[in-house]
């Protein structure tokens, strides 16, 4: 039997968060601070990202380190599950959400929408 790859992040976020949870006694922060907590974390692995790929343009330009980048793009996933997760949301729901709203973007693109079809005319 083949398990779904989103699941599968799911199910390993879970276990990693229900470990961390009981290994540093962290029972009493509520859904709303571990919001909090974990998006300033994303916000924190967006800024080690974005200093992977020359966003300083005053400074002269390093290689880009490819496996760096990744590993950023992974904490930043780990965190973004994560939150999922206190939201109570499945993989299947982020999935439906997500195609739902990636439907929505291509017809603002085309102009096909109710939300300011001006806006978004190409």
């Amino acid at each position: 039997m083949q398990h779904d790859k989103l699941e599968h992040i799911f199910t390993l976020q879970a276990a990693f968060d229900d470990a961390l949870q009981q290994s540093r006694d962290l029972s009493h922060i509520t859904r709303e601070q571990w919001i909090q907590r974990e998006t300033l974390a994303m916000i924190s692995e967006l800024a080690e990202l974005i200093d992977e790929v020359n966003f300083k343009w005053w400074k002269n330009p390093k290689p880009v380190n490819e496996a760096a980048v990744k590993g950023e793009l992974v904490d930043i996933l780990h965190f973004l599950v994560s939150m999922c997760l206190k939201m109570g949301m499945t993989a299947g729901e982020l999935h439906a959400l997500y195609t739902q709203k990636n439907r929505e973007n291509f017809d603002r693109q085309r102009g096909d929408t109710q939300k300011d079809p001006e806006g978004y005319k190409a």
